[in-house]
């Protein structure tokens, strides 16, 4: 059972405070609000930390995307199916679950937090943990070019995430060129240069296959109704190394 499940069901017992708790406040209800700095168990939690981890990913994705999708102002018929249909396609979340996300979304499009006060909690909570930072500006970029644009207000506040998060603007690109093509994308996606020698680019790939490999990522607390995003970048990342392999010959 995923996260969105064991929280519709009631196995549930403590608070996730700050913007992200006001939101899952109120969608499941006030034993999320609290005005604590973090998730904090209590006497009944029944979640593990590494489902608490999951939850506030799962929060915190589609509140982010909620306000990216209000940058402009007005969020319109299009966003929303956009969010349905990444609910749908991408995660594969059944129809309750899929309602929980989306009542997510629309909490946080009426939440006076803004999108940066939900990037800095989820910083807070992730700064160790690269993967999941990696992970949600992919999620990110995934939804916002899913019309095939990327427009500047948009762009703007991934920036501003890049910021807060300490990733650095060269692996944002990186990030942004799995689905913006560009020259080179292969090794965008691995992170390496065209100079970059055959050794350089060998250490990159073992490291990032490492990082990214379906055991250590369940380790890592991602919520289940996103692994599969997960193993979608570990076959990414197989599948550019074997692309540069073919171009430069290697072996």
């Amino acid at each position: 059972m995923g996260i969105v499940g064991k929280i519709v069901g009631g196995t549930i017992g403590f608070a996730l405070g700050g913007p992200l708790g006001a939101i899952a406040g109120a969608v499941f209800g006030h034993a999320f609000d609290s005005s604590e700095a973090d998730v904090q168990p209590d006497k009944g939690s029944h979640l593990s930390g590494i489902e608490q981890s999951q939850l506030a990913f799962f929060v915190s994705a589609f509140s982010m995307l909620a306000k990216l999708a209000q940058a402009d102002g007005q969020v319109r018929n299009e966003e929303i199916d956009t969010i349905e249909a990444f609910a749908v396609r991408d995660l594969n979340l059944r129809p309750a679950e899929r309602e929980v996300a989306l009542n997510i979304f629309r909490a946080a499009l009426a939440s006076p937090a803004r999108f940066e006060d939900f990037a800095i909690q989820f910083h807070q909570r992730f700064q160790n943990n690269y993967q999941m930072i990696e992970m949600i500006v992919d999620i990110l970029l995934r939804v916002s070019v899913a019309d095939g644009v990327l427009n500047r207000t948009e762009e703007a506040l991934l920036l501003n995430a890049v910021r807060i998060f300490e990733m650095g603007e060269q692996r944002y690109g990186q990030l942004k060129a799995r689905y913006i093509a560009s020259h080179g994308q292969a090794y965008e996606v691995l992170g390496c240069q065209h100079h970059d020698s055959d050794e350089t680019i060998k250490k990159r790939y073992r490291t990032l296959v490492q990082s990214y490999h379906p055991d250590k990522i369940a380790s890592k607390g991602f919520p289940d109704e996103f692994i599969q995003l997960a193993h979608e970048k570990f076959h990414e990342i197989q599948n550019a190394y074997d692309s540069i392999k073919q171009e430069r010959g290697l072996r």
